[in-house]
């Protein structure tokens, strides 16, 4: 079938009904399809839909020329709320996700600057870090909303961090994490190391912080269903380590990523 033959507006809805991916595909069949498939229309449908809104929590204002423009800006994490979230979309699917920074978790006793330390990071993309001087008892909680994510989506909750070149005590036990959304939990341990480590642990310990791309490394907290079907649920995300009296220090935590599952 020639596509050529068709109003625009018509190929247009087409294409909505596919994928990002899919819509810039479409420049390759033909002029008609590729002026079709950049329109606003097919685009606007590929945002979230309560885009506008998040647009007004930017931190600073973004600036675009069509939907198809803003979309893949909004690909790269931009901050929001003050600068406490940052948020981005999944380039392939348009699929939204948050990460909330260290200030907006609840962190035990990190406002007293003999256990936690706040300063800047270059390589954050939030204005402050926090790290850990030395405490005995670490606690880290961050929430979020399920009308704020994507539904009839699976995401996954990762706990963001760095290990300073001092860090200690914090492989000494296991930490326990735990996500709740409603009726739902999920439960289980992770060693507090860089798989680069020294020390040689049992192969069944498979739950320790993966390197990621931007130098960070990160902690999976677990994952959970999001379908929202009109009843507004409270995430709640948290790493603790409270058994042992043993000191710990070095931790530095960037925030608390959510994201879908890929």
């Amino acid at each position: 079938m020639n596509l050529d033959v068709l109003p625009q507006d018509c190929i247009s809805n087409i294409i909505s009904f596919t994928s990002p991916r899919d819509a810039c595909r479409s420049a390759m069949v033909s002029a008609t399809a590729r002026r079709a498939g950049d329109s606003d229309s097919v685009w606007e449908r590929f945002l979230p839909a309560d885009y506008k809104q998040i647009l007004s929590r930017l931190v600073s204002p973004l600036v675009f020329s069509s939907k198809k423009e803003l979309y893949f800006k909004l690909c790269n994490p931009l901050l929001i709320d003050e600068g406490k979230k940052s948020f981005s979309i999944s380039k392939a699917t348009g699929k939204k996700r948050y990460m909330l920074s260290a200030r907006d978790l609840s962190i035990t006793w990190s406002t007293n600057s003999l256990y936690w330390s706040w300063k800047p990071l270059l390589q954050s993309r939030f204005a402050e870090a926090v790290e850990l001087r030395t405490i005995c008892w670490l606690e880290i909680q961050g929430k979020i909303k399920t009308n704020m994510l994507s539904p009839n989506t699976i995401y996954e909750a990762y706990l963001v961090v760095k290990f300073a070149h001092r860090a200690y005590g914090l492989d000494s036990l296991p930490s326990e994490i735990s996500l709740v959304v409603g009726k739902y939990e999920s439960h289980g341990i992770v060693y507090l190391r860089c798989r680069d480590s020294n020390k040689i642990f049992s192969m069944k310990e498979e739950r320790i912080p993966c390197k990621r791309e931007d130098g960070w490394v990160e902690i999976e907290l677990g994952e959970f269903y999001n379908d929202y079907g009109g009843d507004d649920e409270e995430v709640k995300m948290s790493l603790k380590e409270v058994k042992g009296h043993h000191l710990k220090g070095g931790l530095i935590i960037e925030g608390i990523e959510i994201r879908p599952k890929d």
